[in-house]
């Protein structure tokens, strides 16, 4: 999968791309990666990206045409490697808050086009050039590529041969709309603290029976928004009565 990305600093995802699993992805052609800079096509000699709002206002926003030309020149790159148009994602706060179903259905795609914005953001009419805007929480970054880095990982773990343990991935929170179930690993006792009998039992039915309670207990606790949203079966139910009776 290509993912190309249109910062200021694409020193960030160069260092990004040569790390952990991401790297080793790259090394075996899994991914591809491409940063550039809406610097290189700036006309001025300071090669400014940035100017003072209409109107007044504090802050600076990022100049529409380096950002414009950033993605055509990714547009040409993608189209010599022979792939269509990579799909063009804007970080930004205003975006629609991202989720594992949208990084499920990223991982669908050929390549994604992820660009960062920085300062007070980009000039509004930068919005009609890409697809879709896309948050990574309730939250203010100074730019967006903590968050282009953060999607990255969540879409690129989707892919086939990223991750050594594929099943995991049907496990993990969120894959499922629950929580993840505890995880314990040694020493059998920790300052205090036993690890539950029934994972050193080596009943995997009575195992997988334990990890799904936790999972509906950890989510009704601590996500009931994603609690509320769950389409609980007998099973399920029975699970959490148990644990009240067991309460």
């Amino acid at each position: 999968m290509l993912f190309q990305v249109v910062t200021i600093f694409p020193e960030l995802i160069d260092a990004f791309a040569r790390v952990g699993l991401v790297a080793k992805s790259v090394e075996a052609g899994i991914l591809r990666f491409e940063a550039l800079s809406p610097r290189a096509f700036t006309s001025d000699k300071h090669n400014s990206v940035d100017d003072a709002p209409f109107g007044g206002g504090s802050g600076m926003v990022m100049l529409p045409e380096p950002l414009a030309l950033t993605m055509e020149a990714h547009d040409r790159s993608a189209a010599a490697a022979g792939l269509s148009r990579s799909l063009r994602v804007l970080l930004t706060p205003q975006g629609r808050v991202f989720t594992q179903a949208d990084a499920r259905r990223l991982a669908a795609l050929p390549g994604l086009m992820l660009i960062c914005g920085r300062y007070e953001g980009v000039d509004e009419r930068v919005h009609a050039l890409v697809d879709e805007q896309i948050s990574i929480g309730d939250f203010v970054l100074n730019g967006g590529e903590v968050a282009a880095m953060a999607l990255i990982e969540a879409v690129s773990r989707l892919l086939p041969g990223m991750l050594g343990n594929a099943q995991s991935l049907d496990e993990e929170s969120h894959a499922a709309g629950l929580l993840e179930y505890p995880h314990y690993t040694r020493p059998r006792s920790f300052r205090g603290h036993d690890v539950p009998a029934v994972l050193l039992s080596g009943n995997h039915a009575a195992v997988a029976r334990w990890r799904r309670k936790q999972a509906l207990l950890r989510t009704r606790a601590q996500r009931p928004d994603l609690f509320a949203q769950l389409a609980l079966d007998a099973t399920d139910r029975a699970l959490l009565a148990e644990a009240e009776d067991e309460a």
